[in-house]
């Protein structure tokens, strides 16, 4: 498999557990208004939500390891932080009303450039360039 595809979807199943995470999280936070810390650490560990979103991390990084064998960390995780940041930005804007301005957009359009920049302009590590 393409070392880019699995960093796509390492970073899509970051954005999916991080929705999910939200999701269970805003469900159970007036625990914490009311009950306290623990209670509410109890509610998330108990919370159907938050474990299906750690089970899907915990499936990413398992991924991730074999992104590590195929490319450098430094391209990998700023591939990765790139693809991230854009999907969680339009994401969060389409299911929670959560919308950036024209200049949070520019800088995040702006880091992407950079990082593709930046994976153009490299040499290949030696995984990469028996892979290619």
């Amino acid at each position: 498999m393409h070392v880019i595809f699995m960093i796509l979807i390492v970073a899509s199943s970051t954005l999916g557990s991080q929705l999910l995470l939200k999701q269970g999280i805003a469900e159970i936070a007036p625990v914490l208004h009311h009950s306290g810390v623990f209670d509410f650490l109890f509610a998330a560990a108990g919370s159907p939500w938050v474990l299906t979103a750690l089970t899907w991390q915990v499936a990413a990084h398992v991924l991730w390891f074999f992104v590590l064998t195929q490319s450098r960390v430094s391209m990998a995780f700023a591939v990765s932080g790139s693809f991230f940041y854009l999907l969680l930005a339009l994401a969060s804007w389409f299911l929670f009303d959560e919308a950036l301005n024209a200049w949070q957009w520019l800088g995040l359009l702006l880091i992407s450039a950079g990082v593709v920049i930046l994976n153009v302009a490299a040499p290949k590590a030696p995984a990469e360039a028996q892979t290619a």
